[in-house]
């Protein structure tokens, strides 16, 4: 399907040869149940429903992970493909790799992480044949393994790399160190890094203001911002509503939801543009990634491009949301 309107911006990612939308589209859910349960038809028409709509607003950046939907994301996803020819050269696709699920392969195993070769290259070999691409554009390392050996990861990515399988990396919720630690090892730039950061899970940001007081409590996201900032690895913001926390006044979000709703009424448009547009406003170049099943919710999100925030608003929903004043 051809593009017919574009809401949104584009970003460049530094040291690629992509160009982004600002806001992406995740499947987190997009498969349906998280069970060995087959695909239904009534799944695959509502992924090609919701793909086509994110392409036509202008969004051309999927993201994806192995473990979403137990693979059926990434199915899904295919099975979309399958049924819009060309539409895989006009998206920018990301997979992600690390994580193993509970009871995976064998009841009672643990939940964990794995960054070895074997694992990140098998990983990376099955979405490629559930997607039915011979590529991945972007490839993030999913969540930190205390375990990891980073010669192994220099390894499964020169391989990627080398055989035209994955283009370029990233991490996912990654600090500054962890990403410092993977840089000595790796060849390839490290060009995105996917983190959980909304009004409601602000941590990333605050904590840049917040780091000589005693309200600190995330020290771990201490100067991550910054430093991305400073690499030109972009920053992708996971679940950018919360969840729908934000909308809600049972989520500890009641002061934060009644002023995105009067900013909403100010500039025309959706609570849902206002919660997303807080994340664009911040020069960082913060791409959140929506992952909603609703398609009129993918509309309203998707206003957001065309929000610009005051300085007053943006500190006026941050201090709603925190609670408190800034220091």
């Amino acid at each position: 399907m051809e593009k017919l309107a574009t809401e949104t911006k584009m970003y460049h990612l530094a040291n690629t040869d992509l160009d982004v939308s600002r806001l992406s589209y995740g499947t987190w859910h997009l498969g349906g149940t998280w069970d060995k349960n087959p695909l239904t038809e009534d799944l695959v028409d509502r992924a090609d429903k919701l793909i086509n709509t994110a392409f036509e607003l202008g969004i051309n950046h999927i993201d994806m992970a192995d473990i979403y939907t137990m693979g059926k994301s990434d199915e899904v996803v295919g099975r979309v493909l399958k049924k819009n020819p060309g539409l895989r050269d006009k998206l920018v696709l990301q997979g992600k790799a690390g994580i193993i699920l509970a009871n995976q392969p064998n009841e009672g195993d643990p939940g964990r992480y794995d960054f070895s070769y074997d694992h990140i290259v098998s990983t990376v070999e099955g979405t490629l044949k559930r997607l039915g691409t011979d590529r991945l554009d972007l490839l993030a390392l999913h969540r930190p393994d205390p375990l990891v050996e980073p010669e192994e990861i220099a390894r499964a990515l020169d391989h990627l790399y080398n055989s035209g399988k994955v283009r370029y990396f990233g991490v996912s919720n990654h600090n500054w160190a962890q990403i410092e630690l993977l840089k000595k090892y790796v060849k390839q730039p490290l060009v995105l890094n996917q983190v959980e950061l909304n009004l409601k899970h602000h941590h990333l940001i605050s904590n840049g203001f917040l780091f000589n007081t005693g309200e600190n409590d995330h020290t771990g996201a201490i100067g991550t911002l910054d430093y991305c900032r400073l690499h030109d690895i972009t920053i992708q913001a996971w679940s950018p509503v919360a969840g729908g926390d934000l909308f809600k006044t049972d989520r500890g979000c009641a002061r934060v939801k009644e002023t995105i709703e009067s900013l909403a009424k100010k500039h025309d448009t959706t609570s849902e543009a206002i919660a997303v547009s807080w994340l664009l406003r911040h020069p960082a170049g913060i791409q959140p990634i929506i992952g909603t099943l609703n398609e009129d919710r993918l509309k309203a999100t998707a206003k957001a491009d065309s929000v610009e925030l005051s300085r007053k608003e943006w500190y006026q929903l941050l201090e709603d949301a925190r609670g408190t004043k800034v220091p």
